[in-house]
């Protein structure tokens, strides 16, 4: 196919992990191939195509364009910020944002560079490869190449699949897997079972490959809390992942899961219950790899840390937390919630009036309703 796009501009997707926020976004394929998680509604209403990799390698040379555009900013080792943005504002909305991209990217450094959309991984027969190496030679600062990968695709990849796509420049995979128990897994019509995230996960290590995957402590809900914890924590165990990403779960209004929980097929999790879960992954998690929490969703932030070396001090936060009286918790949570805090020490900034006033909330409230009110809280930053 033809490619039609105008000078300047390249294709740019809706999203990316926290971790990748100074890196370049080439999106090499759009939406998700599998769009069927009862949680999630990103891709919903957007058709899987992968992109020609001509298309994709046109991109790169547009965005190697733009580079040595912006280069012409970065005078006598400043970058002319002022001058920057009279460029910047010279320009229509979508020349603007791909310009924009570009130019934060290079006053960051330069270095890395994450493929969208939602499985970019798939895009097989050589084709990846041709792409990563297009990329390395056309940028050759570039330090760092990251995708995400769907872990019941990544499980149908050979061992020496993993290792020519290393050698051609990709040097990390996020991958959703989000709950390692496979009825919890059934459950949220995942599509992939515990067995195939374990098996994709070695096989990315032995290639040489980063592996960082996610987790969603409460995906189960109330009845399956515990065997959502245990699940994960076999699960990284056993494929020692480099990076264990706490996400949350929420149900988003939309979705099928939020059917679920209005037909009481589904029981929310208590946030006491999540913090439980995420306490059993890092008591009983054995893998030489980070656990990371790097999302506002997360009620505990501070909760991040070696899994091995800083075990005790992340077990401390956790159980500072949950030793403090109910009624604390509750108001710490709607805090949190609120965005008026960030950890339990905050709550010595609230005036007595505030703290009576969320206190009394939490009173009022049998624990069904508050967590719905947790819930509804969290799915606004989803």
């Amino acid at each position: 196919m033809e490619d039609t796009s105008p000078r300047g501009v390249f294709r740019i997707g809706p999203i990316r992990p926290p971790s990748e926020a100074d890196s370049l976004l080439l999106q090499i394929t759009n939406g998700c191939t599998w769009n069927r998680c009862k949680f999630c509604q990103l891709y919903r209403h957007t058709q899987f195509r992968a992109y020609s990799v001509d298309s994709i390698l046109a991109d790169i040379d547009r965005i190697c364009s733009i580079v040595e555009e912006v280069k012409t900013f970065h005078r006598s080792g400043k970058w002319d910020i002022d001058g920057l943005n009279e460029k910047l504002g010279m320009m229509d909305r979508e020349t603007g944002q791909c310009f924009y991209m570009v130019a934060n990217w290079c006053i960051a450094g330069g270095r890395k560079v994450f493929l969208q959309d939602g499985n970019s991984i798939i895009l097989r027969g050589g084709k990846l490869t041709t792409v990563l190496q297009y990329l390395r030679r056309r940028l050759p600062m570039v330090e760092r190449v990251t995708t995400y990968g769907r872990a019941e695709n990544l499980s149908r990849f050979t061992a020496e699949d993993f290792v020519e796509l290393h050698e051609a420049g990709l040097d990390c995979i996020h991958s959703g897997f989000e709950a390692g128990f496979d009825k919890v897994l059934r459950m949220v019509n995942k599509g992939v079972t515990s067995a195939q995230q374990i098996a994709a996960g070695r096989m990315i290590k032995a290639a040489g490959i980063e592996l960082s995957v996610y987790f969603m402590p409460g995906l189960g809900g109330h009845a399956l809390s515990l065997d959502n914890a245990q699940g994960m924590t076999r699960v990284v165990n056993a494929c020692q992942p480099d990076f264990v990403r706490i996400r949350t779960a929420a149900v988003k209004p939309g979705t099928e899961l939020a059917d679920d929980l209005r037909e009481g097929i589904f029981t929310l999790a208590s946030e006491d219950e999540k913090v439980k879960e995420i306490r059993y992954l890092v008591e009983h998690g054995d893998f030489d790899g980070c656990i990371v929490s790097d999302h506002m969703i997360n009620l505990l932030q501070d909760v991040e840390g070696h899994c091995q070396r800083d075990r005790a001090y992340m077990l401390g936060l956790i159980d500072a937390y949950l030793q403090l009286p109910q009624r604390e918790r509750k108001i710490y949570q709607m805090m949190r919630r609120m965005v008026r805090a960030v950890r339990p020490a905050d709550l010595q900034t609230l005036s007595h009036d505030e703290y009576e006033q969320y206190g009394t909330l939490a009173d009022r409230m049998t624990d069904e309703e508050w967590n719905a009110r947790m819930n509804t809280m969290i799915s606004r930053y989803i």
